[in-house]
């Protein structure tokens, strides 16, 4: 799965009719196949849309890319400011993101595509936007400034994946590491509504570091949607599988995963490690 499709709509959308603001428009029920604005708090939109779609054949991306997107969790307002174009509300005029909600949205989830290969959108140029009054307001400083303070998956290098890792490396990779923890995680072997990567059940923290326990199941699944393509080479499609997984915290606020190790029955290793390692003297 990738994100060309979204990059394509997007940069399609910069050629059409887009933000004439004072074209006819009607009102249409948001297609089941638009499953990503699904949850907005209406029920009908208005076509043409402020990307200039006329139809609902154009209005509708191909939602698996958008869904890597959102839920990588990019921005709070990331699904809101996406879906405000593709599927505005259907009232007596256009209610347009305004400016800060576009460039906070770009600065979150701009890395994201980067990650991806890709850049903003022109399409979503925020100068576009109006500065403030009617339109769509960005979320409360606290709310937003709440969010920043767990930590955040990032863009990175993809760590390495040792299979039958010997005690020492274990015992090493535990100790010049922030956090450490014990993780099922399954990979779909079909595309589904579905995100690709899930984390399945609970996540053990042999060392909890920087990780709050409550986010830590969706931090990493974030990581993954993020690292789409790092992903892709660690975890193998089908059967859940289990893994130990290190990490450091880096000084932006941001994780980064030093290791794998595939957490086999026949890797005694791995669980000596974790029960001695505190007793090591790194």
């Amino acid at each position: 799965m990738s994100l060309f499709s979204l990059l394509l709509f997007f940069s399609l959308a910069a050629h059409t009719g887009a933000f004439d603001l004072g074209q006819t428009t009607r009102c249409v029920p948001i297609p089941p196949q638009m499953s990503v604005c699904q949850d907005v708090p209406y029920s009908e939109m208005r076509l043409p849309n402020l990307l200039g779609h006329g139809s609902l054949e154009e209005a509708a991306p191909r939602s698996d890319d958008l869904r890597t997107l959102l839920h990588t969790g990019c921005h709070p307002q990331a699904r809101a400011f996406v879906c405000s174009l593709i599927a505005p509300v259907c009232l007596d005029r256009f209610i347009q993101p305004c400016r800060s909600v576009c460039l906070a949205v770009k600065e979150s989830c701009s890395p994201v595509l980067a990650c991806h290969g890709h850049s903003w959108p022109e399409s979503l140029n925020c100068e576009r936007f109006p500065e403030q009054d009617d339109c769509l307001t960005p979320l409360p400083k606290h709310i937003s400034a709440f969010s920043k303070e767990f930590p955040q998956p990032a863009c990175q290098s993809c760590p390495s994946v040792q299979e039958s890792p010997s005690l020492k490396t274990l015992l090493d990779s535990l100790c010049l590491n922030d956090f450490a923890v014990k993780v099922k995680i399954m990979r779909r072997r079909v595309p589904s509504s579905e995100p690709e990567f899930t984390v399945e059940g609970a996540v053990e923290l042999i060392e909890r570091g920087p990780l709050m326990p409550y986010d830590t199941a969706s931090l990493l699944q974030r990581w993954m949607l993020i690292n789409l393509r790092c992903a892709h080479a660690l975890v193998r499609p089908g059967r859940a599988q289990l893994y130990l997984i290190t990490g450091k915290m880096r000084a932006g606020g941001s994780i980064e995963i030093a290791n794998l190790f595939p957490w086999l029955k026949k890797d005694l290793h791995i669980a000596t490690a974790t029960r001695k390692w505190k007793h090591y003297k790194c």
